[in-house]
């Protein structure tokens, strides 16, 4: 691991387990959204990474706080969020449910990240060898972008700093201007809603092959999913935006649909959408 990261340092992608006991790694929070990926927008999301000395830490108290009223801004601008400390994940999870705190928590009882990133704290009384404070504020590729050092509170990022650092991390991802959406490509996946406004068109009607399936499965929090063909070239992926209709829409995992197909260089997808009734029902 690196020792004292700064502006520049690749920070180590450790693993640890969160409030819940589930082991969680940097990298799985920073990775690209399964449609991003699709679209070509391959750069993943910033992280914001906080080390606290712990629940006890009045000055925690204060910038968790200050975070819990920061976290709707950050799920809207995809940017992640992860406190760590050498809390247990039992005291973690107290801890998150009195904030209200709705990221993860990452628990590092055995001191190993903490010890490795040469910020341990050995100068406290009652509640000794705890995290030093440090907020570092990392690229998609957990590149260090900017370094906090909390150790007195005024050290600490104001909100207005997190958004200058995320702005600019954000600056230099594919998707960051609109022009980046306006492209046929990205439209035949991310398909815009006025397209179904007058009704959906047949299928096929537009000259692309018609294929039918079943719903493998639908992420509703992603709003993407799979439909199973049978072909060997595997499953056609598809985003909500392809059910023709109006707001969010979803497909339940097993339900039979027909669809139009897309070549895609990434795989091929799905749009226009459309449930079937069961095989029995049809052939009645």
């Amino acid at each position: 691991m690196t020792t004292n990261p700064r502006a520049g340092d690749t920070f180590p992608d450790f693993e640890l387990p969160d409030h819940r006991k589930q082991p969680r790694r940097l990298s799985g929070y920073t990775r690209p959204s399964p449609l991003d990926e699709r679209l070509g927008f391959d750069d993943g999301y910033p992280l914001i990474l906080v080390f606290g000395r712990g629940f006890f830490c009045p000055r925690d108290q204060q910038q968790m706080r200050g975070l819990v009223r920061f976290q709707s801004e950050l799920a809207v601008n995809y940017c992640k969020l992860v406190t760590v400390s050498a809390d247990p994940p039992m005291v973690q999870a107290a801890f998150r449910a009195g904030l209200g705190a709705e990221w993860p928590f990452l628990s590092d009882e055995k001191r190993e990240a903490i010890n490795a990133l040469g910020i341990l704290d050995e100068t406290e009384g009652e509640y000794a060898g705890v995290s030093r404070p440090f907020t570092f504020v990392l690229g998609p590729d957990l590149t260090v972008h900017r370094v906090y050092d909390g150790w007195f509170f005024v050290g600490r990022p104001t909100l207005e700093e997190l958004r200058r650092d995320l702005r600019e991390i954000m600056q230099s991802r594919k998707d960051y201007r609109y022009e980046a959406y306006d492209t046929p490509e990205v439209k035949s996946i991310r398909i815009p809603q006025q397209e179904w406004a007058g009704g959906a068109p047949p299928l096929g009607a537009n000259g692309l092959p018609v294929a039918r399936g079943e719903v493998r499965s639908f992420d509703v929090a992603a709003g993407v999913g799979t439909i199973s063909t049978g072909a060997p070239d595997g499953d056609v992926f598809f985003s909500f935006t392809a059910i023709p209709g109006e707001g969010y829409r979803t497909l339940r995992p097993g339900t039979p649909v027909s669809f139009e197909l897309v070549e895609h260089e990434l795989g091929p997808t799905a749009r226009n959408v459309r449930r079937e009734r069961p095989h029995q029902e049809r052939s009645s």
